[in-house]
């Protein structure tokens, strides 16, 4: 049975839009749902960072800036550690101990700098999320490699729908492991 679902795709096809969908989605079904989102933020049309926001709470930080004066550098970005660890990890840790379904946006170069990050996103429970389409690491391959990983391409032609399939699929999970559960 699969539990991770992740959904990878190029730069700017609206991955973080369809997870947010999903995620708003189950939460309106009454489904407990938390974790961090990552959104792009643009300063007169132009790209200048990155935000991490708790999706339960609404907490912001910064994941990268291209002002940001310290922190492991990706192209003209540094990363923000203290604000992913102490914002992004935090809710996905909360999530873990909380919510039926964690939300991560996204396992991607920025993150994978958080040894923090890499431990929280190694769980046990339904994730729904978003995988860097060209990062490369041992936690991603990990995540690849999985029988109960589902890994899906944004597309043009999906991503106006992508966000139901991922809202079945969750709650066919849900409703498998409860029936197990119940039996037992």
């Amino acid at each position: 049975m699969k539990r991770l679902f992740f959904i990878t795709g190029r730069p700017g096809i609206g991955k973080t839009t369809v997870l947010l969908n999903a995620a708003n989605g189950l939460k309106n079904k009454g489904y407990s749902v938390r974790g961090m989102l990552s959104r792009e933020v643009r300063e007169k049309g132009t790209r200048v960072g990155f935000e991490i926001v708790d999706f339960a709470t609404g907490q912001r930080g910064w994941l990268a800036h291209v002002s940001q004066p310290t922190g492991p550098q990706v192209s003209k970005y540094r990363v923000n550690l203290s604000d992913l660890d102490q914002i992004g990890v935090k809710a996905i840790q909360d999530a873990l101990k909380d919510a039926e379904v964690v939300i991560v946006d996204e396992i991607g170069p920025m993150e994978l700098f958080s040894s923090a990050f890499k431990d929280a996103v190694d769980s046990q429970k339904l994730v729904l999320g978003v995988i860097h389409h060209s990062a490369r690491d041992p936690l991603i391959d990990s995540i690849k490699g999985r029988n109960d990983t589902e890994i899906v391409e944004v597309t043009m032609e999906n991503r106006q729908q992508l966000h139901n399939l991922l809202i079945q699929k969750t709650i066919q999970f849900l409703s498998e492991r409860n029936e197990t559960k119940e039996t037992r």
